[in-house]
Order: structure tokens, then sequence, then C-alpha cells
């Protein structure tokens, strides 16, 4: 975390990966626009908050009406991956060992990209970097505002959507995965969001036994990853 104007405005000088940029309500001033711009120019997202909020997010430290938060790595845009045999959309993982994990599963398997989104959505922190074993240096991760408009924009560049949910009525490992692919992985404890379900092509299930409904989000994904590469081999 980067604290003041003239620290966040260094940041962005020098390029540094952010994950966002905070700052005060109603706050003006030719320093402020700066860091404003520099912000878009990079497209790092920009919140503005009450200073009350900012003040318990600096934990009582000086900020200037200005809070940066680091990224262990920088986002791509969508564009970068359109060219992908397959990507992994991930609708509101918020868990940092979750995302590295699947960050490091999707590579493995052969995925040429991870799509997440702006707000619900654990950052790149230094502890995903961590879970995703140095898959992050080679797997690109892209960040959109909006889901939904990502898999429509996606379908235009020919990708076929699949969605994993424990409510879809077809099973994982019985249907053919048309290429491009798209895999889109819902949150922990919340599945797919109701509009992200109606952008798919398909949802598909993981048939489970016992009594528990679910899988841990990154095993659910390591089990459809790596049987969607199975079946580009055979």
């Amino acid at each position: 975390m980067t604290l003041g104007i003239h620290p966040v405005r260094e940041a962005l000088r020098a390029g540094r990966p952010l994950d966002k940029v905070l700052l005060v309500k109603g706050a003006a001033g030719p320093r402020l626009q700066e860091i404003i711009e520099l912000c878009r120019a990079q497209s790092v997202p920009i919140r503005f908050e009450t200073r009350e909020a900012l003040n318990r997010t600096s934990k009582g430290v000086p900020h200037q009406g200005v809070i940066a938060f680091g990224a262990a790595h920088r986002y791509v845009e969508l564009s970068d991956v359109e060219n992908a045999r397959l990507l992994v959309v991930l609708d509101g993982i918020e868990d940092p060992h979750n995302l590295g994990a699947i960050i490091r599963t999707a590579h493995a398997a052969g995925a040429n990209g991870v799509v997440v989104s702006e707000r619900r959505s654990a950052p790149l922190t230094e502890t995903v970097d961590r879970a995703a074993a140095g898959a992050l240096a080679h797997l690109p991760v892209a960040r959109v505002t909006n889901i939904s408009q990502a898999l429509e924009r996606l379908k235009e560049h020919g990708f076929w959507i699949y969605g994993l949910d424990e409510r879809g009525t077809a099973l994982y490992n019985e249907i053919d995965y048309a290429v491009p692919t798209v895999l889109v992985l819902g949150g922990e404890g919340k599945g797919l969001h109701q509009g992200v379900q109606k952008h798919c092509d398909m949802l598909i299930r993981i048939p489970m036994s016992g009594e528990v409904s679910s899988l841990n989000v990154s095993v659910a994904a390591g089990i459809a990853l790596f049987d969607w590469r199975r079946k580009q081999q055979v």
C-alpha cells in the first residue's frame, strides 16, 4: 500500500503494477488530476471514497487523500488474449490462494490466459503469486469491468462459453468442447452469478457422490481443465 500524493504519482510514473487507486471524494487540484490521468493511461481502476473510509484503510497514517494498492504483476487487456484456444474466466474468485491455484492449474493444462473482474476478484498480490508457483510469469491475466460484457465480446471472436456450475445440466466428461473455448468458474460459495449464466452457451457440472454438493473451486477447475486438455489430444 502506497500513501500520499507524491509517492502514488511516482509509482504511476515509474510504471509499477497497481491494482487500484483510492481518492477522497470531492478532492481537486492539478496534482490529483495528474494522478487521475496517469491511472486512466495505465488502466488502473480509480475509486472515490470518503475521507473516513480512507482513514480506516490507512489505519491512521496520513494519506493526503490518495492511497494506491500494488500488484505482483501487471494485468493485460482482454484484446491481448482474444487469439487464445482456451481462456479461463473467473466470476468472483475472492480468495487469493484459490486464485493462485487456478492460475497455476490453468497454465499447466494449456490455457492461454485468465480473465478476472475488476470488483469481484482478489488482486494479484504476492500471496497469489506464491500460490501460482511461478505461473503468473507465464500466463497473462486480463482484468475487465464486466464479466458478462467480456463473454459477449469473446463470443464475437468465435469462443464457445462453458460455465462450470453444480446446477448445470450436462456432465463435464460427456461433452465435446468447441474450440476456442472459454471455461467460466464462479466464486467461492456462490457459483456463477445469474447474469453470467445467461451468457454461457452451456452449463456443465461435475457429478458428485456423498453428502457434499460441491468442490473447492480450484479443485473443480483442475478437473475440468485437464478433461479439456485430454480431449484435445485424442
